[in-house]
């Protein structure tokens, strides 16, 4: 006779791996959940993307199906929800998992529709729509990854939120001993004092004030590096404005530690406007790696850097900046070291994926039984 798999069955549901961002998260959360005690699934809408591969290679079945359906037009738009109810229904999922970026109702209703408990994870700071809150009151939880969401978006549905920062590997990090060349070449003295931003290069990422504020510091010393993708008009226009012997914009690294490695000071100066951040990883991977992070007072970053808040300084502030970065290089070598120490040992406590996982594991325990 067949024993029966006891294991929970869970979907997670992302539109697609073209970038690694939340598809990195994704991917770390089906590589380390327990398959002794859970059966995950995926689903997303193509399989195009560098990073497919890698997630493929994991092993576990994905599915390449439209897991949520436009609204229009509305005269079909009940059976196009049936025809996920069946999807669902089919396979016997026991939890929907969704990590699409948007407010869509049409994939928690068909959960619903399906019997099964919805959840998503809120990414981002933008709201604007009344559709976010239907997906919410479809939801049987939300999960959100920093403290200002749970205020600003969801002070009437508090009894549906669990807070569960992501989670990084940290074994794949460890303090950089500090290198003084990359490996595609760029070089810098012993005495520099590098000021390194990883970032992806649109407008509300707020290069300019870092750039500005290192400029109005003059110091002769300091080097800057902007790692990030040069082909938006944002790029286009810094390069054009600021490219110089000491400010160097290396385009897109797939090996940010190679960068990380020459770093004395790892700068963050997103805007207090539109999505601002979620809970940015690059400051966390900076700080895992040893070095010290300075970041605008905006949601996300402020509980990136919480034990730290004079390592935050006013976002779109030059002043404050170039104050605060000036503070740093006055600190002598071995204070630096001691404060980059406590960073590093307050995020590898803080954002294990170990802990981000357990956290998940009982959230779905407790919506099955």
């Amino acid at each position: 006779f067949k024993i029966m798999d006891k294991r929970i069955k869970i979907l997670y549901t992302i539109p697609n791996f073209d970038t690694a961002g939340s598809g990195k998260v994704v991917y770390d959360l089906v590589r380390h959940i327990d398959k002794a005690r859970f059966e995950p699934h995926i689903c997303c809408k193509h399989s195009k993307g560098t990073f497919f591969k890698q997630v493929q290679a994991l092993g576990v079945p994905i599915h390449i199906f439209d897991f949520c359906t436009p609204y229009r037009p509305f005269i079909s738009l009940p059976l196009r929800i049936l025809k996920i109810r069946s999807f669902l229904k089919k396979h016997r999922f026991q939890v929907v998992h969704s990590w699409h970026w948007s407010s869509d109702i049409t994939e928690p209703l068909a959960a619903k529709l399906a019997g099964i408990p919805f959840i998503y994870t809120k990414k981002a700071m933008g709201w604007g729509n009344k559709a976010w809150l239907w997906r919410s009151r479809l939801s049987k939880k939300i999960i959100c990854i920093n403290t200002d969401m749970v205020e600003q978006f969801f002070s009437k549905l508090s009894y549906k939120v669990v807070s569960i920062p992501i989670g990084l590997d940290i074994k794949d990090f460890g303090i950089l001993e500090k290198t003084f060349i990359t490996k595609d070449g760029h070089e810098i003295n012993q005495n520099d004092f590098v000021v390194t931003s990883i970032a992806n290069l649109v407008p509300v990422k707020g290069i300019e004030y870092l750039l500005d504020a290192v400029t109005q510091i003059n110091h002769p010393n300091i080097k800057v590096f902007i790692v990030g993708d040069t082909s938006s008009d944002y790029a286009k226009v810094l390069m054009k404005t600021y490219s110089s012997a000491d400010i160097i914009f290396t385009g897109k690294k797939q090996d940010i530690k190679d960068y990380l490695a020459l770093t004395d000071l790892f700068v963050i100066p997103t805007k207090n406007e539109g999505r601002k951040e979620g809970q940015p990883i690059a400051p966390i991977e900076a700080m895992l790696s040893g070095r010290i992070v300075l970041g605008s007072r905006i949601s996300g970053i402020k509980d990136v850097l919480a034990p730290f808040p004079q390592l935050l300084f006013q976002p779109e502030s030059v002043q404050d900046l170039a104050f605060k970065i000036q503070e740093m290089i006055a600190m002598g070598t071995d204070e630096r070291k001691i404060l980059a120490e406590q960073l590093y040992k307050y995020a590898s406590e803080k954002f294990n994926i170990k802990s981000s996982i357990g956290q998940h594991e009982n959230l779905y325990i407790n919506l099955v039984s």
